[in-house]
């Protein structure tokens, strides 16, 4: 706090009246201790703040410094001056160019829609497509400065369209899968209903073995969704159980195959892995890699399991089948939702069109690796790569 006057006018008052509080006959302890408190608060009142002090003076805002605050910003921004770039960060030439500083930013952009923006003397933002490559989707905001500058942001909107394209996609290739066999069975309990007396045993007998067939077909499918559903709401979440692996692989890769098929399964592994994973979900990797191998694997050829280490700290699962194998162009997009390679032939085995999709998911929570080559006419082999713990109890 800044200097202070003493307040004799307000000690004088004090004084007079301690001395009138005494004269009427009170202690002279309290008489003294209410003086004090008196002159305390005449101190504190008659305080004043201290004057604020000038801030030392600094470098000046400049353009440099200006182009140095936004060069190694992720989101690309340009300032332009009277509609010519003057600033243009790392990001924004990666996007558009390193000519574009000194160019007319309208001529840099070329988009309709920006220009309309950038023609506009108030602030505004607006969607454009195609702005580098041709499905992209950018927001460009404007916001003007002092000076005739102004600064021009360029937003990604393309993961979130297509994000939100999936989604559409998804609910459009789940409503017709489920559709079909519902379809499906309606028809055939409505053509019972309305034949029950006429229609013949076998003939009936046929319709409701169709019926049943659709029916888990339909069970199958939304256990599948269900299941990819939890294995995506939980794909960020290392799991935190410890268990050996290569026991885990053999009663999966058995159950795949009961039956008949269970003589062609050929399984081996090179020791025992530890590894940190849903028990649950590494079974369900297992039988769905194993059911594909001997769905679309040709008939009477075994369907080989191995596990090997690979390198340091990690194991590497394979599953081969014989069969007729997969055009390199479907490749890419064998984990994707409901892609098949041959619709009818998938619908006929029963499958869901999901078990890929699955399986990447859960490849991908346990921080791993999937691969999948094929050659026509040789058969297809998916690999598995999964991190290894080391000195960890098992579960």
């Amino acid at each position: 706090m800044s200097e202070r006057s003493f307040p004799w006018h307000g000690f004088a008052l004090a004084v007079v009246a301690c001395i009138i509080i005494a004269i009427l006959g009170v202690d002279l302890g309290y008489v003294a201790l209410v003086l004090i408190v008196w002159l305390g608060s005449l101190y504190l009142v008659t305080a004043r703040p201290e004057e604020a002090r000038p801030a030392p003076a600094g470098p000046a805002f400049t353009r440099d410094n200006m182009a140095d605050l936004f060069e190694h910003s992720e989101t690309p921004v340009v300032i332009t001056e009277r509609d010519r770039v003057i600033i243009a960060n790392l990001s924004a030439r990666k996007l558009l160019g390193g000519h574009i500083v000194g160019q007319d930013v309208r001529m840099a952009l070329r988009q309709p829609e920006a220009i309309r923006l950038l023609g506009r003397e108030a602030d505004g933002a607006v969607i454009v497509r195609g702005l580098a490559r041709r499905t992209d989707i950018w927001r460009i905001n404007r916001k003007t400065l002092p000076g005739e500058l102004a600064v021009i942001e360029f937003v990604n909107r393309t993961a979130e369209a297509d994000i939100a394209r999936a989604h559409t996609d998804f609910v459009a290739n789940a409503s017709h899968e489920l559709r079909t066999p519902l379809a499906s069975i309606i028809g055939y309990v409505e053509t019972l209903r309305e034949d029950v007396e006429s229609l013949e045993p076998t003939m009936a007998d046929k319709f409701l073995g169709t019926i049943q067939r659709e029916a888990k077909r339909l069970q199958e499918l939304v256990s599948d969704l269900m299941s990819l559903s939890r294995i995506e709401a939980e794909k960020h979440d290392l799991p935190e159980s410890t268990l050996e692996f290569s026991r885990l692989v053999e009663r999966a890769a058995h159950d795949a195959a009961n039956g008949h098929a269970a003589e062609l399964l050929d399984f081996d592994a090179a020791g025992e892995f530890t590894v940190r994973g849903d028990r649950q979900q590494l079974e369900q990797l297992v039988r769905n890699l194993v059911d594909n191998g001997f769905k679309y694997g040709a008939s009477g050829e075994p369907v080989t399991v191995r596990i090997h280490p690979k390198g340091q700290g990690r194991l590497r699962l394979t599953v081969s089948d014989r069969g007729e194998g997969i055009s390199p162009e479907h490749i890419p997009h064998l984990t994707r939702r409901f892609y098949r390679t041959d619709p009818g032939r998938s619908r006929a085995s029963g499958g869901t069109g999901l078990g890929l999709a699955i399986v990447k998911h859960i490849v991908e929570r346990h921080r791993g690796r999937l691969d999948i080559d094929s050659t026509l006419g040789e058969g297809t082999r998916v690999t598995v790569t999964l991190p290894v713990e080391k000195d960890e109890d098992q579960d």
